[in-house]
């Protein structure tokens, strides 16, 4: 049986170059494609692949999010995060979300493949230029760190506040979660008042430090 391979990116020529990357090994498969988060936790649920190549960084839903989602309902899937970022705190959140690897973008193309491979018996895989032993040691840390208000969001409420902060208007964000503009609202308040946030410029700036959008979102 090939190994199944869903791919997640939203830009078009990364996820061309990926496929063609991965459909010159004889035992891989890539079974979709998603341009943005929420497409990729759509269609993960729909397939189920073995392994998800997914970028850190997307429209919809951002790949930390998608990661923390399949990783749920779909825990057999292996999780490859895709980031510019080789700072080790996005490792440790993608990490924390239930990915089983983390590669870099300005690596080799013959590392997605090893991570692919890695993962598939198992193991976590990260990019080389990443510490293996201060990721474990930060891992080990964060169970004694206080709970995160973010973590008690729900899945839709997150949904909400990434379509939000992409500038998208109550309308606008219930068609794409196909709910109505009234539950936008509601789910929108919850979140405010879960972070303690009062307004949109505040749920920018809140995601921007988080990391969950890039700065010019």
């Amino acid at each position: 049986m090939p190994v199944t391979v869903l791919l997640a990116d939203d830009h078009p020529i990364v996820r061309q170059g990926l496929r063609h990357l991965l459909e010159t090994q004889p035992d891989f498969k890539v079974v979709g494609e998603a341009s943005d988060g929420l497409e990729a936790s759509q269609l993960a649920e729909r397939y189920r692949p073995n392994v998800l190549v997914v970028d850190m960084m997307m429209p919809g839903l951002n790949g930390l999010e998608v990661t923390r989602q399949v990783h749920q309902r779909s825990p057999s899937t292996h999780i490859i995060v895709l980031s510019m970022h080789n700072n080790e705190a996005y490792v440790l959140q993608a990490l924390k979300n239930g990915a089983a690897g983390y590669v870099l973008k300005d690596s080799g193309p013959g590392e997605v493949v090893q991570a692919v491979n890695q993962v598939m018996l198992g193991r976590r895989y990260l990019s080389s230029s990443l510490s293996e032993r201060l990721i474990e040691m930060l891992l080990k840390q964060t169970g004694q760190l206080p709970k995160d208000s973010y973590d008690d969001l729900t899945n839709r409420e997150r949904e909400v506040f990434q379509l939000t902060v992409e500038g998208l208007s109550g309308a606008e964000i219930a068609e794409r979660l196909c709910i109505s503009p009234r539950t936008v609202e509601v789910h929108r308040s919850n979140l405010m008042e879960k972070l303690g946030l009062h307004s949109q410029m505040d749920l920018l700036r809140y995601a921007i430090r988080r990391g969950l959008v890039s700065v010019d979102a």
